[in-house]
């Protein structure tokens, strides 16, 4: 299976984009360190601020957290409300 991004090739690949965590992040309508979450944890909307920031779908930066060790996608909502059962 394909690696996540690390954190610095994320942000790194926003700065070339010609913008920053916190920028973006405040430009959404968010506290400017509030989008970093999505760098440590899952957090669909972080995430897909992120990737339409760089044009690309936030499976290629995060696989880990959009496809399972077969490789088949995960159904991200179904797995959430499992974790809110527990």
């Amino acid at each position: 299976m394909i690696k996540d991004w690390h954190q610095a090739d994320i942000i790194a690949a926003l700065r070339k984009q010609g913008t920053t965590m916190a920028a973006l992040s405040r430009s959404s309508g968010l506290n400017s360190s509030t989008l970093a979450n999505a760098l440590s944890r899952p957090w669909p909307k972080g995430e897909w601020l992120i990737a339409d920031a760089l044009n690309i779908h936030p499976a290629e930066i995060w696989p880990s957290r959009y496809y399972d060790e077969q490789e088949n996608l995960i159904d991200r909502k179904k797995k959430i409300r499992a974790l809110r059962t527990e």
